[in-house]
């Protein structure tokens, strides 16, 4: 009897300066119903209810050890004292959670009218039991069980009816989620197109009257659209290409071509106002026809000065 009240106190000690730190513990208030083998009574069955405390602390994840104390309610001074062990079963997260009990038990029955003359006032009890429990919340708990008491030193066998609802220290329920704030949309930017640049080609066909090197006013309209190019880009430079149709000395035909060549030029420069140095004048004779000069079409269309200018701009819808 001694060593059971010795482990009791030494865990009371040890308790009382970590409960406050440790969220292991946790403290419960219990109510019961004890029904005590009919040879301890002098009449009737020993029947009572109780209510009590109960000190408990996580040892592991799912094995507890726990410290009871209760007052058997309508007899004097029928207190009963428990040290056990609880094992969870189950996985945490559902709803109710078996759990089993192994411990000892501790009766005291001082001044109880109905203790029969032969039973000790004091007995000790091997008791277990099994039970269910639920989370009400992050921070309290309740669970009911049904045990089983063995008497130490004789057989004199008990059985009982307990519900806990605990705290266990260093947790509170979950706060209420709090709704993110929402960023206000934010525009994307706007990305203007890349400008469409284009190439433009830009091309001179001056045909001429045979043996003549006269620019006739006819292509007016093509001069004066190269000009305007070569105006507004002042990099580009014209190459004017000179040609003759068969008729003639090879001699004869390059010199005109190369005059012919030199008057479109000249033409450029003089009524357009381009700059000589970016025009350059070539004659090629008779030497690269572009059709037969067997028929008059075809030598006409040979007589010719032709250029050809390229140059980049900006799409404009």
């Amino acid at each position: 009897m001694k060593t059971f009240y010795s482990v009791l106190v030494a865990l009371v000690i040890s308790v009382s300066g970590t409960v406050s730190a440790s969220d292991n513990w946790y403290l419960g208030a219990t109510a019961g119903h004890y029904v005590l083998d009919s040879d301890r009574a002098i009449e009737g069955d020993f029947e009572s209810n109780h209510a009590g405390l109960q000190l408990g602390r996580f040892v592991a994840e799912d094995v507890a050890i726990e410290l009871g104390y209760g007052y058997t309610l309508g007899h004097d001074d029928f207190d009963v004292i428990t040290l056990t062990s609880v094992m969870w079963m189950g996985e945490a997260s559902s709803q109710w959670r078996p759990y089993v009990m192994l411990g000892l038990n501790q009766y005291d029955f001082d001044t109880v009218s109905n203790l029969a003359a032969d039973q000790d006032d004091e007995t000790t009890q091997v008791m277990a039991g099994m039970g269910v429990g639920t989370d009400i919340n992050d921070a309290f708990q309740f669970r009911a069980d049904l045990r089983g008491m063995v008497g130490w030193e004789n057989s004199d066998t008990d059985f009982g009816v307990q519900m806990t609802l605990s705290h266990e220290f260093g947790k509170t329920s979950a706060p209420a989620p709090v709704a993110a704030p929402v960023a206000a949309p934010v525009a994307a930017p706007v990305v203007a197109p890349e400008p469409e640049v284009r190439t433009i080609t830009i091309r001179l066909n001056v045909e001429f009257e045979f043996n003549k090197d006269t620019v006739l006013a006819v292509y007016g309209d093509q001069l004066e659209a190269i000009a305007a190019a070569m105006a507004a880009h002042s990099d580009i430079e014209l190459v004017l290409e000179g040609h003759t149709d068969s008729r003639g000395s090879d001699d004869y035909n390059k010199a005109l071509s190369d005059r012919r060549a030199k008057a479109v030029k000249a033409k450029l420069a003089q009524d357009y106002g381009i700059a000589a140095n970016r025009i350059s004048a070539v004659g090629y004779g008779e030497s690269r026809p572009i059709a037969s000069n067997e028929t008059d079409e075809g030598r006409a269309r040979n007589r010719r000065v032709v250029g050809e200018m390229s140059f980049s701009e900006v799409a404009v819808d």
